[in-house]
């Protein structure tokens, strides 16, 4: 026990040492990750990983799904419902038909179930991998919706395919019929079920004496409840946790009204996403050496082949895609045609983020060992696997490092009409603070003259406002003018800096309780966040 603790241990710090050397050279650390798990494998004394599948899908996969979706706008994801749904429907079954009728062509022993099976498995990109890739390279909102939408429902949609597939190679029959009425009925019924879940959680939120330390503890809680609930009915636990997100996330206004419950989730969330996430992508590179030792008849050269002909058919396949559906669209809908045209840039960026990850992979392990309970061995299992891994490797490793360059080189730029996120900032700031005014002269008018504080603050939201009408008239003049804002926002960013020395001095000196020097704190890191940004 307290070898095996002492193991994960040792992992996570590594895995963190990891991460800030992936930042300090500038590669996004889930391909970062995934190399230095494949060469530490290597590293004589290091034990093997061996990924149990069902850790995957109940530990790591809900709470993943259920974050993507909670920072996920309904209202963006609605906006572009269409490119996202041909993506993640569409293209994961076309992608699907073809591995399997191309793999069981020119792999000995491969069937057309078998084919369907990987296919089901390659198809859908990993969502960490493109966002973490993709972070601050300026991508257009619309493409970061879309990419971000289609990782949201593509998980399922493929799982769904690949449990088709699956029951086909069990049982040696097939009805596409069958099969395309049991993909609506379990994916449509496992939104009824993230529905029903998430309004049970938001009635507990929102009418019973909860703590912030609670909420945060049942927000960690949900997806697990919403994913369990789902598949005990044998529905769709990744559609129910999607919709359970996007519907808690929708109504979150109503349901976590302080600040402190807020902040308490944020905190919490962050963390426990950054670490699975980063332990699942070290986990893939690890897991190497038990999947080729279970190659069996299949030489580790020839599963290198399959996998590199795999993943050039998924890469091919989504730019046959990708661009045909951005463009084809917008010739029979004039409603389309309304947005400005992506032309090919877009589909460009699109096309190439289609990294595979962790679901990928976690699938793949969860294939049976046996077909029957006569002990049957289940067909060409470690050869999938083998393969998944490769395209796994390929796509991240190969299109995750190009990626950023390709944006730079084809100058991408934001096509559609955004106000600036410093004008949308500045904006809402300014309706706050004019309603706390007016709040202020039309209800506590009698206390403004008695009251020091009151006149203190009502001459604090005066000056706010002043200053944030500068700021959006700066956003529209000259240099001289944004300097202005800039050195403003670098003077108090020194002040708060100061002021958390004088802070750990107080406490150091023992002048002031650790409780109201922490409050203090908060108070700091509050208004530095009006500066910096929160960030997700």
């Amino acid at each position: 026990m307290h070898h095996s603790l002492l193991l994960i241990l040792g992992l996570l710090f590594s895995i963190f040492l990891l991460v800030m050397l992936a930042q300090r050279i500038k590669i996004a650390y889930p391909i970062f990750l995934v190399i230095a798990g494949l060469g530490i494998s290597f590293v004589p004394g290091v034990p093997h990983m061996s990924l149990d599948p069902e850790i995957i899908f109940l530990i790591f996969l809900p709470p993943l799904l259920y974050e993507a979706a909670w920072y996920t706008s309904w209202t963006d994801f609605w906006k572009w419902k269409r490119p996202i749904a041909l993506l993640a429907f569409g293209l994961v079954f076309f992608t699907s038909t073809i591995v399997a009728y191309f793999t069981s062509s020119f792999i000995p022993g491969f069937t057309i179930a078998l084919g369907f099976l990987l296919g089901g498995i390659v198809s859908p990109p990993d969502a960490v991998a493109a966002a973490t890739v993709l972070k601050g390279m300026g991508v257009p909102k619309r493409l970061m919706t879309i990419l971000e939408g289609e990782s949201l429902v593509n998980d399922a949609s493929s799982l769904i395919v690949f449990k088709f597939a699956l029951l086909a190679v069990i049982t040696g029959t097939f009805s596409m019929q069958e099969a395309t009425g049991q993909f609506f009925l379990v994916a449509g019924m496992g939104i009824v079920v993230g529905l029903v879940g998430a309004h049970i959680m938001y009635f507990i939120h929102r009418f019973l004496p909860t703590t912030p330390a609670i909420d945060a503890a049942l927000t960690v809680m949900t997806p697990y409840i919403l994913f369990l609930a789902a598949e005990q009915f044998h529905f769709s636990g990744v559609m129910a946790v999607v919709t359970g997100g996007l519907f808690i996330s929708w109504r979150s206004h109503e349901i976590f009204q302080t600040g402190s419950t807020r902040l308490n989730m944020l905190g919490v969330w962050t963390t426990m996403i950054f670490v699975m996430n980063a332990l699942v992508f070290v986990l893939i590179g690890l897991e190497l050496p038990e999947i080729v030792a279970a190659l069996g008849k299949y030489s580790v050269w020839q599963g290198i082949k399959y996998g590199a002909i795999v993943s050039l058919i998924v890469i091919l396949l989504r730019f046959l895609w990708v661009f045909p559906s951005a463009h084809i669209p917008r010739w029979f809908s004039s409603k389309a045609r309304q947005d400005p045209s992506p032309g090919w840039k877009g589909p460009l960026v699109i096309s190439w983020a289609g990294m595979r990850g962790v679901v990928s992979l976690a699938t793949a392990l969860s294939i049976p060992l046996y077909l029957d309970d006569k002990g049957t061995v289940f067909p060409e299992r470690n050869l999938i696997i083998f393969i998944t891994f490769v395209v796994i490797f390929i796509t991240l490793v190969f299109q995750g490092l190009t990626l950023p360059f390709i944006i730079k080189l084809i100058k991408l730029k934001e096509i559609d009409n955004l106000v600036p996120e410093e004008e949308q900032q500045t904006g809402i700031q300014l309706i706050l603070d004019n309603t706390a005014l007016q709040l202020v002269n039309d209800k506590y008018s009698s206390d403004i003259n008695d009251n020091e504080l009151i006149t203190f603050y009502k001459s604090n939201l005066e000056s706010d406002i002043n200053l944030a009408n500068k700021r959006l008239e700066s956003l529209e003049c000259d240099e001289t003018e944004h300097q202005e804002i800039e050195k403003y926002h670098h003077v108090l960013l020194d002040i708060y800096s100061i002021q958390r020395k004088e802070l750990f001095r107080m406490r150091k000196e023992k002048l002031f309780s650790d409780e109201e020097i922490r409050k203090a704190e908060l108070q700091l890191d509050l208004n530095e966040l009006k500066i910096t940004g929160a960030g997700h």
